[in-house]
């Protein structure tokens, strides 16, 4: 991999389940450092394109490639999955995804949360894990929640931890998935801050967003999906403030007026 190979490049994907085509030949590339935003209506394709980056859905047909390494399938295009589940382990702990809905395990406390997959997929050292996850926590302005519970914390704290739990994997890329959606909007600027922070260190990121004030501010590169197709991209000061297309138009419009 050169300096200049991207860290995810998706190429001509398609995506159906059964009849419905959610994608239609799309492509994203993510360069290193940079934050892509995906928007777009709901049913565009944005969190299936999202889930397609890190193999959490199979693709019929296009290619995936992480840091120029493009995944390898097996079946036809009606019916192909990964055929190497070391190369799928690999790009999944690489990049790490940030859900809407939390999806933190209850039984554990906020720190037990964060530590797990490095040492039981990582197989990390656990001082040194530990050392990494207060750290992470430290970070995201819940430092004092270690020995909580998931039920014990606010929407915003559950994801603040969840960003935690994704960076102590210390992945390539950390891809979001409406991180914000589930927070009433004082809890929402609480994960915002945290994401406007990765974002100016310079992180790799890849956000599917309805917050188009978050799009504006920490994106490199917007992407703006309708019917599962790119219908207008570009640098968020272009789309944002001359888009060109009609369809972008009565979007933003759209969720300006929401």
């Amino acid at each position: 991999m050169t300096s200049d190979t991207p860290v995810i490049e998706i190429r001509n994907l398609h995506k159906a389940y059964g009849d419905l085509e959610v994608l239609k030949g799309v492509d994203v590339i993510a360069p290193k450092g940079h934050v892509i935003s995906l928007i777009g209506s709901s049913g565009s394709g944005k969190s299936t394109l999202l889930r397609c980056c890190n193999l959490l859905e199979d693709s019929q047909q296009g290619e995936v490639l992480f840091k120029g390494e493009p995944v390898s399938w097996r079946g036809d295009h009606h019916h192909r999955r990964p055929a190497d589940a070391k190369q799928v382990l690999r790009i999944r702990t690489n990049l790490s995804m940030v859900f809407q809905q939390f999806n933190l395990w209850s039984h554990m406390t906020i720190l037990q949360n964060v530590m797990e997959a490095p040492l039981t997929v990582l197989g990390r050292d656990r001082a040194e894990v530990e050392r990494s996850a207060r750290a992470y926590l430290e970070k995201v302005g819940i430092g004092d929640k270690c020995t909580a519970y998931p039920a014990q914390l606010s929407g915003g704290q559950q994801q603040r931890a969840a960003i935690a739990r994704a960076l102590c994997m210390e992945p390539e890329a950390l891809l979001f998935d409406e991180p914000t959606s589930a927070l009433d909007p004082e809890l929402e600027q609480e994960v915002v801050k945290v994401i406007k922070d990765l974002a100016a260190e310079g992180r790799t990121m890849m956000i599917v967003t309805h917050d188009m004030k978050l799009a504006a501010d920490v994106s490199d590169h917007v992407v703006f999906l309708h019917q599962g197709l790119i219908e207008e991209e570009g640098a968020p000061e272009s789309l944002f403030g001359a888009p060109s297309s009609e369809r972008l138009r009565g979007f933003l419009s759209s969720t300006q007026a929401a």
